[in-house]
């Protein structure tokens, strides 16, 4: 591991920050295209972090879970809402309005919004903002004024198609996937142009490979050629139409190798018997539950990995993909990063998607024994599945016990960051179980394709549901460990200040010692925190914000007001308490030291 640097003496002796310093500004979702979600600033460090203040806060007006993060540039913060997405341009001083953008939507798209009405945030280029609306419209607006300049529309409610991800811009490409596949939305992402809006390729992750921009010869799996129709020939007759595969996550990019990266979801619908070959063995159902590289400019996919062929626990491979170069077996690598739901965080040559790490990061985990890295195997990069931690292989109508980690995932959307300091990845972690009964169900368009029902719980012996943890990704260990009472659900941020910042459902923002875990910072905000911390510097002082505002699948019961244990598929049972721990709210707190 790399050595921390020095830190200032004198904890109330600051230095003023340059104007032209160059993390002043946080201008993308994810901070960086590599997502590792660091700053250089180090203004507020371990030394002086505990004399944090709030310095301002501001009420967004509308309630449910607020995701994401604001971005700041050059002396303006712009701020996102969950549905009905309204985007705020906020003075840095004291949080004065400078303009507002409030779109009209159909209401109707919140019974379709799985999982609670939340946006992961706006992207900027060349003064333009960026925003996905709840709806699939795609919306530029002028960053100065915020008058629309164009609008693009990706998808249809109607069938269940939502957005809810934060857009990423390459090369003048704006780039967004979509939501949905709890309703049979056989997922895709899409590019358009910066400028006008005008759509310029669409990937989707099942079908034929013209529909995918799969190359059966180039495209590359495990180190091999995927093939032709590798999509679809691991589906049953039609099914891959409705067969999920949504992109909701993040994404990231290497301009050196220029590939984009992302995730995609599960594969609809959650009872796996459903989703048999024609002999009723499991088939890969691909390419769901992967990680995708693609070309920007064309969307043809350079390689792909499949980490859950045939997932029967709804583990949404759609988290953060981190892109870092550091020492794997005495040799510097160029890898990926990921911390899926499934448990196993997966280190990845980014170059070639061939595993080089498969570990569980959350020790609870028994659906897998494990990840095979044996060439020489045929189950090469696929998990062992626990016979009796499977659906499928139990049956439909037939509740399967204690399977970890539950749906809801070891880890959700909320991501993770990497400090160039101590070369460790710090992950906030979800610790819920659940028993898992599938059922029967129809297809119908714009309806729930679920066919499951849950129950969610802490792992045997534990009272605790998260924690947040270091993770070295080059020995695929926790460095250490700091429990939570609840499900981590917030982003992360690791700075040169040798602290890394995250928040909690019942409402903390926690700020630790990257190197041991130690608790240096804690706040109470006014609501729950779902959101991702961030930093910025204005007028030579540095500042952190995130969004306090409780929802997303974790605070669904109270952000949706469900009180059966079973409904949010599960999660209100296993969150009931957060009732009396913190309430709905919707505001961006900001801090600063004295």
């Amino acid at each position: 591991m790399l050595e921390t640097a020095p830190l200032p003496k004198d904890d109330r002796s600051v230095a003023p920050i340059a104007a032209n310093h160059p993390d002043a500004n946080w201008s993308m979702p994810t901070g960086d295209y590599a997502n590792l979600r660091y700053s250089s600033l180090d203004q507020i460090n371990a030394h002086n972090v505990s004399t944090l203040r709030q310095v301002w806060s501001f009420s967004t007006g509308v309630l449910r879970g607020h995701q994401g993060n604001p971005l700041a540039i050059d002396g303006t913060l712009y701020v996102h809402t969950p549905f009905p997405n309204y985007v705020y341009a906020l003075d840095m001083d004291e949080g004065e309005v400078k303009w507002v953008y409030q779109p009209r939507m159909d209401p109707s798209t919140i019974p379709v919004m799985c999982c609670d009405t939340v946006n992961r945030g706006v992207a900027y280029e060349d003064g333009v903002l960026f925003l996905y609306q709840s709806d699939t419209t795609l919306t530029a607006l002028d960053a100065k004024t915020g008058k629309e300049l164009w609008k693009a529309v990706n998808g249809d409610p109607k069938r269940g198609q939502t957005g809810t991800n934060a857009p990423i811009v390459i090369n003048g490409k704006v780039i967004v996937g979509l939501s949905g596949s709890e309703f049979g939305v056989r997922g895709h992402i899409t590019a358009y142009a910066a400028d006008t809006g005008k759509r310029l390729w669409r990937a989707h992750a099942t079908g034929p490979d013209g529909d995918i921009l799969f190359d059966p010869q180039k495209t590359m799996s495990l180190g091999k050629p995927v093939g032709r129709d590798s999509s679809l020939k691991t589906w049953t007759g039609d099914q891959w139409k409705i067969g999920g595969g949504t992109a909701w996550g993040w994404f990231s990019y290497d301009p050196d190798l220029d590939l984009l990266y992302y995730g995609t979801a599960n594969p609809s619908t959650w009872n796996a018997v459903q989703r048999a070959g024609p002999d009723g063995k499991a088939i890969d159902q691909k390419w769901t539950m992967s990680i995708i590289a693609r070309n920007p400019t064309t969307g043809m996919a350079a390689w792909a990995y499949q980490m859950t062929p045939f997932d029967e626990w709804s583990y949404d491979g759609v988290n953060e993909m981190i892109l870092a170069d550091i020492d794997v077996e005495g040799r510097e690598r160029k890898v990926l990063v990921h911390f899926d739901k499934n448990g196993i965080a997966y280190t990845l040559d980014r170059a070639t998607g061939e595993p080089l790490v498969a570990a569980k990061f959350l020790e609870a985990t028994n659906w897998t024994s494990g990840v095979s890295l044996d060439r020489a195997s045929r189950n090469y990069g696929r998990p062992a599945v626990v016979a009796s931690r499977s659906p499928f292989l139990n049956g439909s109508d037939i509740n399967t016990k204690d399977i970890c980690p539950s749906s809801s995932g070891a880890k959700n959307q909320g991501p993770a960051a990497y400090s160039k300091l101590t070369g460790l990845f710090y992950v906030p972690v979800n610790a819920l179980c659940m028993d898992y009964e599938p059922f029967r169900v129809t297809y119908t368009p714009g309806q729930p394709y679920v066919g499951a029902v849950l129950s969610m719980f802490p792992p045997q012996g534990q009272t605790t549901r998260g924690s947040f943890i270091a993770w070295d990704a080059a020995q695929g260990r926790a460095v250490w460990e700091a429990p939570e009472d609840f499900p981590v659900w917030s982003g992360a941020l690791a700075t040169a200040g040798s602290i890394v910042c995250f928040g909690t459902v019942d409402g903390y923002l926690k700020c630790l010692d990257q190197k041991d875990g130690k608790a240096l910072f804690k706040y109470k905000t006014p609501s729950g925190i779902v959101g991702n911390v961030m930093t910025y510097a204005h007028k030579g002082k540095q500042y952190l914000a995130v969004l306090s505002g409780l929802g997303g699948w974790v605070g669904i019961g109270m952000a949706a007001g469900l009180t059966n244990p079973t409904d949010g598929l599960g999660m209100v049972g296993a969150t009931a308490d957060l009732q009396r721990r913190t309430s709905l709210g919707g505001a961006l707190v900001v801090f600063a030291l004295p």
